[in-house]
């Protein structure tokens, strides 16, 4: 790949990111959050096992539990994501989840300059005037459960990176684990729901999906999950890692655009205010974490998994969202 197409290709991958809130809103519902995950992490995890078929004898004990322990955290990451977007603006919850950029690097262990704690700074008071932007009232649920599940991501990143660390895991397979870990997760709470309490089975509910549904399943399923790790999996190689993490930090500035100019999201002073301090915030605070003058050793990469069991970049014990 030359510079440029990874470039682009880095920059589509946030697009699709950003896009992703919209089609989830599109096709959940609270009732409907398990079912939709375990049919979108079910297709997801047979499309990277065709993928990935040929290195699959080689899965490790390691890469195994840390698969496991990653899904199911990406499991409850997921959980909250898709509520928060059924019950708020898909632009709203692109950038709010944004927080996890920022949260991420103060779970690490090595220290951050203060010029990052600024940075997050701006994005939390970004966050705040979002949930304000249809006038000075409590945040709305879905603000709040975007927000929980943002912390959520963060925690889900540091525990890979440090599991990454203390063993030697391919990024792929782990990553594999991780999403049959969640398919299998949200599809027992589904089958354990409809035991306990009156509701509809996995297959009563997919039945109500037409065919624009079902292509957006396959959207996020391929295009948000499996595509979006591959390319990053072959970027990684050709391109530093600062590039890599300060491109794919625009993706809650595609949700924004995506969210207002596809769904109508409203538009208003404090939203536009709060969007701008969120960007802002978060793409300095990349820029703190990944800059050589904040670290006292070389650059180096690591691949643990997040966005959905994608890789995050590593950037001397930082791990930045990708």
């Amino acid at each position: 790949m030359t510079r440029r197409s990874t470039d682009l290709g880095l920059l589509a991958v946030a697009a699709v990111w950003g896009s992703s809130y919209l089609a989830t809103k599109e096709i959940a519902s609270p009732d409907t959050v398990f079912a939709l995950l375990g049919v979108r992490f079910t297709l997801a995890t047979a499309v990277l096992t065709v993928v990935l078929c040929h290195r699959l004898a080689g899965v490790t004990r390691p890469e195994t539990v840390s698969g496991v322990v990653g899904g199911i955290l990406l499991a409850a990451v997921c959980v909250a994501e898709t509520y928060g977007v059924t019950m708020t603006s898909a632009s709203n919850a692109g950038l709010i989840m944004a927080l996890t950029m920022v949260a991420t690097p103060m779970l690490q262990r090595h220290r951050v300059s203060r010029h990052f704690y600024f940075a997050a700074a701006l994005a939390v008071i970004g966050c705040g005037l979002l949930t304000q932007s249809a006038g000075l009232t409590a945040p709305r649920a879905g603000d709040i459960v975007i927000g929980v599940a943002a912390l959520l991501r963060a925690v889900h990143v540091t525990v890979m990176a440090r599991m990454a660390e203390a063993n030697e895991t391919d990024s792929a397979r782990t990553t594999l684990v991780q999403l049959l870990t969640v398919a299998a997760v949200t599809l027992a709470a589904v089958t354990l729901a409809v035991s306990v309490v009156s509701g509809q089975s996995v297959p009563a509910m997919t039945a109500a999906y037409g065919a624009a549904d079902w292509m957006l399943i396959g959207y996020l399923a391929v295009a948000c999950t499996v595509f979006a790790f591959l390319l990053q999996l072959r970027a990684l190689g050709t391109t530093s890692p600062a590039r890599v993490s300060l491109l794919l930090g625009t993706e809650p500035l595609w949700a924004a655009v995506i969210g207002v100019t596809v769904a109508g999201d409203p538009v208003t002073g404090a939203g536009l205010a709060g969007a701008a301090l969120v960007v802002a915030g978060t793409t300095r605070g990349r820029m703190v974490v990944t800059s050589p003058a904040s670290a006292s050793r070389q650059l180096r990469v690591g691949l643990a998994t997040d966005r959905a069991a994608l890789p995050v970049l590593q950037v001397d014990g930082h791990s930045g969202v990708l």
